[in-house]
């Protein structure tokens, strides 16, 4: 059993962990195997995400000054929390996956840049594109109009040329 110093570290440390995230994803995780626990962790951690198994009443105190605040208040059953300061999205996408493979681990509710989410938002989160496919749709939006115009420039001499060899297979050139 940990000691009440040790507890007052571990609370220290989420709090600190939970003022510098912009997501926090509540869920319970009872009935869960420990092979579920570790493909959980491990998928969290690949996201960039962090993932606990919580107390309610440390929770509630390491939550306390935080955006996960209102979250975090009053909780009752088993609890989980994953977060990350990164993408929401690839973390929703990963615990929504896990979601489907391990029926008993379910959603409560989430926190996201400061705004209390339900379930339908995690899971429509979930269904976003993530930030890098996004970054890759605006590069190929700005780069077309680039391409178009160089392709365009490039058709005059190259139409040109073919023109001329033509005229020259032809002799169709006075000399």
């Amino acid at each position: 059993m940990k000691k009440r110093k040790e507890k007052q570290q571990e609370m220290e440390k989420l709090h600190v962990e939970l003022g510098q995230v912009s997501t926090v994803i509540l869920s319970t995780f009872k009935g869960i195997t420990v092979e579920q626990d570790t493909k959980l962790r491990r998928a969290v951690e690949s996201a960039g995400g962090r993932y606990k198994v919580v107390k309610n009443t440390l929770a509630e105190r390491a939550g306390a000054g935080t955006p996960a605040e209102g979250l975090l208040k009053n909780l009752s059953g088993t609890n989980s929390i994953a977060y990350t300061a990164s993408d929401p999205v690839t973390l929703a996408k990963v615990l929504t996956k896990i979601a489907k493979d391990v029926p008993t681990f379910q959603f409560r509710a989430g926190v996201v840049e400061g705004r209390v989410i339900s379930i339908e938002e995690i899971q429509q989160l979930a269904q976003l594109p993530s930030k890098e496919e996004l970054i890759s749709k605006i590069m190929f939006l700005l780069k077309a109009p680039a391409q178009r115009l160089a392709t365009v420039l490039a058709a005059v001499p190259r139409d040109l040329a073919v023109v001329t060899n033509e005229a020259v297979k032809e002799n169709k050139f006075a000399q």
